[in-house]
Protein backbone atom coordinates (compact mmCIF):
# COMPACT_ATOMS: atom_id res chain seq x y z
CA UNK A 1 0.00 0.00 0.00
CA UNK A 2 2.70 2.48 0.97
CA UNK A 3 6.38 3.23 1.18
CA UNK A 4 8.20 3.44 4.55
CA UNK A 5 8.14 7.25 4.36
CA UNK A 6 4.34 7.15 4.64
CA UNK A 7 4.89 6.43 8.35
CA UNK A 8 7.85 8.72 9.06
CA UNK A 9 8.32 12.42 9.67
CA UNK A 10 8.55 15.19 12.21
CA UNK A 11 6.01 16.68 14.59
CA UNK A 12 5.68 20.43 14.15
CA UNK A 13 5.61 22.98 16.92
CA UNK A 14 2.66 25.28 17.36
CA UNK A 15 -0.84 25.49 18.78
CA UNK A 16 -3.70 25.09 16.27
CA UNK A 17 -6.12 27.99 16.51
CA UNK A 18 -9.26 26.26 15.24
CA UNK A 19 -11.85 24.16 17.04
CA UNK A 20 -13.38 20.70 16.88
CA UNK A 21 -17.02 20.29 15.90
CA UNK A 22 -19.36 17.77 14.29
CA UNK A 23 -19.79 18.62 10.61
CA UNK A 24 -21.58 16.72 7.87
CA UNK A 25 -21.57 13.48 9.82
CA UNK A 26 -17.96 13.48 11.05
CA UNK A 27 -15.90 14.87 13.89
CA UNK A 28 -14.03 17.73 12.24
CA UNK A 29 -11.35 20.30 12.96
CA UNK A 30 -12.47 23.65 11.54
CA UNK A 31 -10.67 26.97 11.24
CA UNK A 32 -12.09 30.23 9.91
CA UNK A 33 -10.29 33.04 8.03
CA UNK A 34 -8.51 35.53 10.29
CA UNK A 35 -9.96 38.81 11.55
CA UNK A 36 -13.56 37.77 11.00
CA UNK A 37 -13.36 38.10 7.23
CA UNK A 38 -15.91 36.13 5.18
CA UNK A 39 -14.44 33.00 3.58
CA UNK A 40 -13.47 33.08 -0.08
CA UNK A 41 -14.24 29.38 -0.30
CA UNK A 42 -14.02 26.12 1.59
CA UNK A 43 -11.00 23.81 1.60
CA UNK A 44 -11.30 20.29 3.00
CA UNK A 45 -8.06 18.62 4.08
CA UNK A 46 -7.80 14.86 3.54
CA UNK A 47 -4.84 13.79 5.66
CA UNK A 48 -2.06 11.30 5.35
CA UNK A 49 -2.01 8.08 7.37
CA UNK A 50 -1.78 9.94 10.69
CA UNK A 51 -5.23 11.42 10.35
CA UNK A 52 -7.15 14.54 11.24
CA UNK A 53 -5.91 14.86 14.85
CA UNK A 54 -2.22 15.03 13.89
CA UNK A 55 -1.02 18.50 14.91
CA UNK A 56 0.81 19.02 11.60
CA UNK A 57 -2.48 18.61 9.70
CA UNK A 58 -4.23 21.16 11.89
CA UNK A 59 -1.40 23.66 11.61
CA UNK A 60 -1.50 23.25 7.83
CA UNK A 61 -5.26 23.88 7.89
CA UNK A 62 -4.54 27.09 9.84
CA UNK A 63 -1.97 28.08 7.24
CA UNK A 64 -4.49 27.67 4.41
CA UNK A 65 -7.04 29.76 6.30
CA UNK A 66 -4.51 32.50 7.04
CA UNK A 67 -2.91 32.66 3.60
CA UNK A 68 -6.00 32.15 1.47
CA UNK A 69 -8.86 33.49 3.52
CA UNK A 70 -10.58 30.09 3.30
CA UNK A 71 -12.75 28.23 5.77
CA UNK A 72 -10.90 24.95 6.26
CA UNK A 73 -12.23 21.61 7.44
CA UNK A 74 -10.12 18.60 8.45
CA UNK A 75 -12.62 15.77 9.06
CA UNK A 76 -11.99 12.41 10.69
CA UNK A 77 -12.50 10.40 7.51
CA UNK A 78 -10.78 7.45 9.23
CA UNK A 79 -13.26 7.32 12.13
CA UNK A 80 -10.54 7.14 14.74
CA UNK A 81 -8.53 4.50 12.89
CA UNK A 82 -5.55 6.55 11.77
CA UNK A 83 -2.02 5.22 12.11
CA UNK A 84 -0.23 6.13 15.38
CA UNK A 85 2.75 8.45 15.11
CA UNK A 86 6.35 7.77 16.16
CA UNK A 87 6.31 4.47 18.06
CA UNK A 88 7.55 1.91 15.52
CA UNK A 89 5.99 -1.12 17.23
CA UNK A 90 2.60 0.58 17.46
CA UNK A 91 2.83 1.57 13.79
CA UNK A 92 3.55 -2.01 12.74
CA UNK A 93 0.65 -3.33 14.83
CA UNK A 94 -1.71 -0.66 13.51
CA UNK A 95 -0.85 -0.93 9.83
CA UNK A 96 -3.08 -3.92 9.08
CA UNK A 97 -6.27 -2.47 10.62
CA UNK A 98 -5.44 0.95 9.18
CA UNK A 99 -5.02 -0.45 5.68
CA UNK A 100 -8.08 -2.69 5.98
CA UNK A 101 -10.43 0.01 7.24
CA UNK A 102 -9.07 2.85 5.14
CA UNK A 103 -8.44 1.14 1.83
CA UNK A 104 -9.53 3.68 -0.84
CA UNK A 105 -12.64 1.79 -1.97
CA UNK A 106 -13.82 1.37 1.64
CA UNK A 107 -13.08 4.96 2.64
CA UNK A 108 -14.62 6.48 -0.48
CA UNK A 109 -18.28 6.32 0.72
CA UNK A 110 -17.33 8.23 3.89
CA UNK A 111 -15.48 10.84 1.87
CA UNK A 112 -18.19 11.14 -0.75
CA UNK A 113 -20.94 11.44 1.87
CA UNK A 114 -19.16 14.34 3.57
CA UNK A 115 -18.69 16.25 0.33
CA UNK A 116 -22.27 15.60 -0.80
CA UNK A 117 -23.64 17.17 2.37
CA UNK A 118 -21.11 20.01 2.23
CA UNK A 119 -22.05 20.83 -1.38
CA UNK A 120 -25.78 20.84 -0.56
CA UNK A 121 -25.29 23.25 2.35
CA UNK A 122 -22.35 25.67 2.55
CA UNK A 123 -21.07 24.55 -0.84
CA UNK A 124 -24.26 25.70 -2.54
CA UNK A 125 -23.00 29.27 -2.29
CA UNK A 126 -19.24 28.86 -1.82
CA UNK A 127 -16.64 27.08 -3.98
CA UNK A 128 -15.21 23.88 -2.54
CA UNK A 129 -11.69 22.48 -2.81
CA UNK A 130 -10.07 19.29 -1.55
CA UNK A 131 -6.42 19.11 -0.47
CA UNK A 132 -5.15 15.58 0.12
CA UNK A 133 -1.81 14.12 1.15
CA UNK A 134 -0.50 10.58 0.68
CA UNK A 135 -3.64 8.55 1.58
CA UNK A 136 -5.78 11.66 1.11
CA UNK A 137 -4.26 12.38 -2.29
CA UNK A 138 -5.92 9.28 -3.73
CA UNK A 139 -9.27 10.46 -2.39
CA UNK A 140 -8.78 13.83 -4.09
CA UNK A 141 -8.25 12.00 -7.37
CA UNK A 142 -11.52 10.12 -6.82
CA UNK A 143 -13.34 13.36 -6.02
CA UNK A 144 -12.00 14.94 -9.21
CA UNK A 145 -13.55 12.28 -11.42
CA UNK A 146 -16.59 14.53 -11.56
CA UNK A 147 -19.24 12.88 -9.34
CA UNK A 148 -22.12 15.31 -8.81
CA UNK A 149 -24.90 16.12 -6.37
CA UNK A 150 -27.84 18.31 -7.35
CA UNK A 151 -26.19 18.76 -10.73
CA UNK A 152 -22.94 20.20 -9.34
CA UNK A 153 -19.54 18.53 -8.91
CA UNK A 154 -18.56 17.61 -5.37
CA UNK A 155 -15.51 19.88 -5.64
CA UNK A 156 -14.42 22.72 -7.89
CA UNK A 157 -10.70 21.90 -7.77
CA UNK A 158 -8.26 19.58 -6.04
CA UNK A 159 -4.71 19.57 -4.72
CA UNK A 160 -2.72 16.36 -4.20
CA UNK A 161 0.52 16.44 -2.20
CA UNK A 162 2.72 13.35 -2.67
CA UNK A 163 -0.32 11.09 -3.32
CA UNK A 164 -0.13 7.33 -2.90
CA UNK A 165 -2.09 4.36 -4.24
CA UNK A 166 -2.45 5.88 -7.71
CA UNK A 167 -2.99 3.79 -10.81
CA UNK A 168 -1.02 5.58 -13.51
CA UNK A 169 -2.12 6.50 -16.10
CA UNK A 170 -5.75 5.36 -15.60
CA UNK A 171 -6.51 7.44 -12.47
CA UNK A 172 -5.11 10.56 -14.09
CA UNK A 173 -6.86 10.03 -17.41
CA UNK A 174 -10.22 9.90 -15.57
CA UNK A 175 -9.83 13.36 -14.05
CA UNK A 176 -12.61 15.74 -15.10
CA UNK A 177 -11.76 18.56 -12.70
CA UNK A 178 -8.51 20.52 -12.27
CA UNK A 179 -5.98 19.03 -9.85
CA UNK A 180 -2.58 20.42 -8.88
CA UNK A 181 0.13 18.00 -7.78
CA UNK A 182 3.05 18.70 -5.42
CA UNK A 183 5.66 15.94 -5.58
CA UNK A 184 9.13 15.38 -4.20
CA UNK A 185 12.11 14.64 -6.39
CA UNK A 186 13.08 11.80 -4.07
CA UNK A 187 9.63 10.40 -3.37
CA UNK A 188 10.07 6.65 -2.83
CA UNK A 189 6.47 6.06 -3.91
CA UNK A 190 6.20 8.22 -7.04
CA UNK A 191 9.27 8.66 -9.22
CA UNK A 192 10.12 11.76 -11.21
CA UNK A 193 9.35 9.77 -14.36
CA UNK A 194 5.84 9.03 -13.07
CA UNK A 195 5.40 12.67 -12.11
CA UNK A 196 6.27 13.64 -15.67
CA UNK A 197 3.71 11.14 -17.01
CA UNK A 198 1.10 12.79 -14.80
CA UNK A 199 2.19 16.23 -15.99
CA UNK A 200 1.85 15.26 -19.63
CA UNK A 201 -1.72 14.03 -19.08
CA UNK A 202 -3.08 16.84 -16.91
CA UNK A 203 -1.52 19.65 -18.92
CA UNK A 204 -3.08 18.26 -22.11
CA UNK A 205 -6.62 18.30 -20.73
CA UNK A 206 -9.19 20.88 -21.79
CA UNK A 207 -9.08 24.11 -19.81
CA UNK A 208 -11.89 23.18 -17.39
CA UNK A 209 -9.92 20.10 -16.25
CA UNK A 210 -6.33 21.21 -16.82
CA UNK A 211 -3.97 20.55 -13.93
CA UNK A 212 -0.39 21.25 -12.95
CA UNK A 213 2.55 19.33 -11.54
CA UNK A 214 5.35 20.84 -9.45
CA UNK A 215 8.31 18.64 -8.50
CA UNK A 216 10.20 19.96 -5.49
CA UNK A 217 13.99 19.35 -5.69
CA UNK A 218 15.50 17.17 -2.96
CA UNK A 219 12.10 16.65 -1.28
CA UNK A 220 10.89 13.21 -0.27
CA UNK A 221 7.52 11.62 0.34
CA UNK A 222 5.55 13.39 3.06
CA UNK A 223 7.30 16.76 2.69
CA UNK A 224 4.06 18.79 2.48
CA UNK A 225 2.91 17.67 5.93
CA UNK A 226 5.86 16.16 7.80
CA UNK A 227 8.89 18.24 6.76
CA UNK A 228 11.70 18.30 9.33
CA UNK A 229 11.72 21.90 10.56
CA UNK A 230 15.31 21.57 11.78
CA UNK A 231 16.32 21.94 8.13
CA UNK A 232 15.51 25.31 6.50
CA UNK A 233 15.24 23.80 3.02
CA UNK A 234 12.61 21.31 4.19
CA UNK A 235 10.59 24.07 5.85
CA UNK A 236 10.89 26.25 2.76
CA UNK A 237 9.67 23.50 0.45
CA UNK A 238 6.68 22.75 2.69
CA UNK A 239 5.82 26.46 2.74
CA UNK A 240 6.15 26.67 -1.04
CA UNK A 241 3.81 23.71 -1.44
CA UNK A 242 1.29 25.41 0.86
CA UNK A 243 1.55 28.56 -1.26
CA UNK A 244 1.07 26.46 -4.41
CA UNK A 245 -2.10 25.01 -2.91
CA UNK A 246 -3.49 28.37 -1.82
CA UNK A 247 -2.79 30.01 -5.19
CA UNK A 248 -4.37 27.08 -7.01
CA UNK A 249 -7.60 27.30 -5.07
CA UNK A 250 -7.69 31.11 -5.22
CA UNK A 251 -7.47 30.95 -9.01
CA UNK A 252 -10.13 28.25 -9.39
CA UNK A 253 -12.47 29.59 -6.73
CA UNK A 254 -12.60 32.84 -8.65
CA UNK A 255 -13.73 31.06 -11.79
CA UNK A 256 -16.24 28.95 -9.84
CA UNK A 257 -18.03 31.90 -8.21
Amino acid sequence: MSCPDCFRGSVHEGEPRGSVTHAYGLETYVVEPPNGQPPKGIVVVLPDAFGWAFVNVRLLADQYADLGGFKVYAPDFMNGRAAPFRHVFRIICAMVPFITYNWPSRAWPRVKGFFEQLRKEEGSSLPVGAAGFCWGGKQVILLARGDTVDGRPLIDAGFAGHPSLLSIPSDIEKLKLPVAFAMGEHDAYLSVEQAERIRKIVEAKEESARGEVVVYPEAGHGFCVRADQKFPQSTRQADEAAEQCVKWFAAHFGSAS
